[in-house]
C-alpha cells in the first residue's frame, strides 16, 4: 500500500517488534531439525535470528526495542475476564525454552527487550511508543497484527518485513474499514477469537465499520443504539438489538481490546537506543545456540557497518 512521502524528515524513528509474533512464526516453519549444544530444540531460535538479522540489515534501526509476551494467564485482562485467551493451549516447555534463547540473542544484537507478567507485548509496544512520543520519535511497528492499528498516528507505520507489506493510517482504514482511533472499539463489535474476546454476537466486521462511520465511538453508538435501526443497511434492525442486549458484553470487549499506554517501560529514549555489538559474548551464545557460519558472518558484517 501507498505512503504518504511527505514523512516529516525531522523525526527520530524507533522500531518496536512484537517479538512474540516472530518467535511463533519460527515454531511452527518448515525446515531442518537443529539442536543446541544441550541437544535441546532450536529451530525457533535459529529462525527468529535470521528475522532479526534481516531486520536490522534492511532497516539500520537506530532506536530498537523487542516486547515479549509473558502474561498468558496473568495479564490485566485476566482480572477483567478470566476467559481472556482461555481458549489458548499452554505453550510447550520446548517452545518456553526457545523464547528465552530469542530473547538473549534480541539483548545480544543490542536491542531493548520488553516483558512483563501483567501486561503483553502489544502494551509494552504501545507504552514504549506513547514514552517516545513527546521526544519526537515517530514509531516503525513491527508486527502482523490488527490489534496495532489503533496506535497509528501521523508518521507512524506498521511493516511485517518476512511478508513484504507496510501500511500507514489510510493502509489501515484500507485494510479494516475504519479510522486508527477507532480499531479498538471495531475489535470491540466484532469480537476477536484468537484472544477469545466475545464482542456483540451477529456483529461482523463490515457492520461494525459502518456502524462506527456513522457513530463515530463505541460509546456513542452504545448510546444511539435506538437510531440504530432506522439506518439503510441490511441487518438494522437486528444490528439495534443485539446493541441494547449485549451492551454490557460490548464495554468489557472495549476494556480487553484497548492497548495500555501506561504499562512500565522505559520512558528515556536512550534506552531504546540500538547497543554495539559485543563479538566474543555473541560468539560464546552462539557457540551454545549452535548458530552457523553463515549467521555469524552477517553479524560481524553488521558490526562492521
Amino acid at each position: 500500500m501507498a505512503l504518504n512521502a511527505a514523512r516529516d524528515q525531522d523525526m527520530n524513528t524507533v522500531h518496536l517488534v512484537d517479538g512474540s509474533l516472530y518467535v511463533c512464526r519460527a515454531w511452527f516453519a518448515p525446515g531442518p531439525e537443529v539442536s543446541d549444544a544441550d541437544g535441546a530444540p532450536a529451530h525457533a531460535v535459529h529462525g527468529f535470528t535470521r528475522f532479526l538479522l534481516d531486520l536490522f540489515e534492511r532497516a539500520r534501526p537506530t532506536h530498537v526495542a523487542i516486547a515479549f509476551d509473558e502474561s498468558l494467564t496473568t495479564s490485566f485482562r485476566n482480572a477483567i475476564y478470566p476467559d481472556y485467551k482461555a481458549n489458548r493451549p499452554p505453550a510447550p516447555p520446548d517452545l518456553l525454552r526457545q523464547f528465552a534463547g530469542c530473547k538473549q540473542v534480541a539483548q545480544a544484537l543490542g536491542a531493548t527487550v520488553l516483558t512483563d507478567t501483567q501486561y503483553e507485548a502489544d502494551d509494552l509496544i504501545g507504552s514504549a511508543l506513547a514514552a517516545l512520543r513527546p521526544a519526537g520519535f515517530r514509531g516503525v511497528i513491527v508486527s502482523a497484527d490488527k490489534d496495532f492499528g489503533q496506535l497509528i498516528e501521523d508518521g507512524d507505520e506498521q511493516w511485517d518485513p518476512p511478508r513484504n507489506l507496510r501500511w500507514d493510517g489510510a493502509g489501515v482504514k484500507e485494510r479494516l474499514g475504519v479510522k486508527p482511533q477507532q480499531v479498538a472499539d471495531f475489535l470491540a463489535l466484532t469480537g476477536d477469537a484468537t484472544d477469545n474476546i466475545p464482542g456483540v454476537p451477529g456483529i461482523g466486521a463490515k457492520t461494525a465499520a459502518i456502524l462506527l462511520h456513522h457513530f463515530g465511538t463505541l460509546d456513542a453508538l452504545l448510546a444511539r443504539a435506538d437510531e440504530v435501526a432506522f439506518l439503510r443497511t441490511r441487518g438494522a434492525a437486528a444490528a439495534s438489538m443485539r446493541l441494547r442486549e449485549h451492551a454490557a458484553q460490548a464495554r468489557l470487549s472495549r476494556a480487553l481490546s484497548g492497548i495500555a499506554l501506561d504499562a512500565p517501560v522505559p520512558a528515556e529514549a536512550h534506552a531504546y537506543r540500538r547497543r554495539a555489538l559485543d563479538l566474543d559474548g555473541l560468539d560464546a551464545l552462539f557457540d551454545r545456540l549452535r548458530l552457523g557460519a553463515l549467521t555469524r558472518a552477517r553479524v560481524r558484517a553488521l558490526a562492521g557497518s
